[in-house]
C-alpha cells in the first residue's frame, strides 16, 4: 500500500502549495491596496508647512502592516513614496527619501510590535513605538539630508529642531497613530467580509476595547491637531490662522 500513501502525500503537498499560493496572493493584493489607499489619501489631506508635508497616509500604511506584517509595511511605504515622487511631490528624490523614511519608520515599528503582541495593549505599544521611531528617525534624517536640500549648514538645521522639525514630526506621528487606532477595527472588519484575512483577526479589538480605542484615538487626534496649529505659529500652507 505504498502507492496510496505516496498519492496522499502528493495530494497533501498540492493542498499546501495551493494554500501558500492563495496566502501570497492575498498579501500581494493587500499590499497593493494599502499602497494605493495611502497614495489617494495624499489628495484628500495634504498640508504644506515650509518644505515639510503634513498628511495622514502613514496611518493607512501602519494598518496594512498590522494586518499583513512589518515587511508589507516597508514595501507599501516604498511604493507610496515612489508614487508620490513621480506625481504630486515638488521635492524630488530628497522628498522621496524623507517620505519613505518617515512612513517606513512609523509603519514598520508599529506593525513589528503588534506582530508579537496581538492585543489591544500591543496595538497601543506598537503605535507608541511608531511615534517614537518616526520622530527620532526624522530628526536624524533632517540633520543628515536637509543641509544638502536646503543648501545650508547642519547648524542651521539644528536651530529648526525645537521650533519646527520636532513639533512637526511629533504631531504628524501622533495624528497618524490616532487615525490608525480609529480606523483599524473598521478596516479589518471590511477585509474579513471581503475574505482578504481569516476570521478572528480583530479579536484584539473586542466591543469594550473598540469603544476605548475610539475615545483614545479621538483624544489623540484632537490633541495633535490643536498642538500642530498652535506650535506651527498659525501658518498652515497658504492659510494663516493668526
Amino acid at each position: 500500500m505504498i502507492i496510496p500513501r505516496i498519492e496522499r502525500g502528493i495530494y497533501m503537498d498540492s493542498k499546501k502549495t495551493a494554500a501558500s499560493s492563495r496566502e501570497l496572493l492575498k498579501r500581494i493584493s493587500g499590499a497593493a491596496l494599502f499602497a494605493a489607499l495611502a497614495y489617494v489619501s495624499v489628495f484628500v489631506f495634504r498640508i504644506k508647512v515650509q518644505f515639510l508635508t503634513f498628511d495622514a497616509k502613514d496611518a493607512i500604511l501602519a494598518i496594512g502592516g498590522m494586518v499583513f506584517g512589518p515587511v508589507t509595511a516597508l514595501i507599501t511605504s516604498l511604493l507610496a513614496a515612489l508614487l508620490e515622487m513621480i506625481s504630486v511631490s515638488d521635492t524630488g528624490f530628497y522628498g522621496f527619501i524623507m517620505n519613505f523614511l518617515s512612513s517606513a519608520s512609523f509603519a514598520f515599528f508599529a506593525s513589528m510590535v503588534y506582530k508579537y503582541k496581538r492585543s489591544f495593549s500591543g496595538a497601543l505599544l506598537g503605535l507608541g513605538a511608531g511615534v517614537f521611531s518616526m520622530t527620532a528617525v526624522m530628526m536624524g534624517a533632517n540633520m543628515l539630508i536637509t543641509p544638502f536640500y536646503m543648501h545650508c549648514t547642519a547648524k542651521d538645521v539644528a536651530a529648526l529642531i525645537p521650533t519646527l522639525l520636532l513639533p512637526f514630526n511629533l504631531t504628524k506621528s501622533l495624528l497618524n497613530a490616532g487615525l490608525s487606532l480609529l480606523l483599524y477595527k473598521p478596516a479589518i472588519t471590511a477585509m474579513r467580509v471581503a475574505k482578504m484575512v481569516p476570521g478572528g483577526e480583530e479579536k484584539a479589538f473586542g466591543k469594550r476595547n473598540t469603544v476605548l480605542s475610539v475615545v483614545i484615538a479621538l483624544a489623540v487626534i484632537a490633541g495633535s491637531v490643536t498642538f500642530f496649529v498652535l506650535e506651527m505659529n498659525g501658518v498652515i500652507g497658504w492659510f494663516r490662522l493668526k
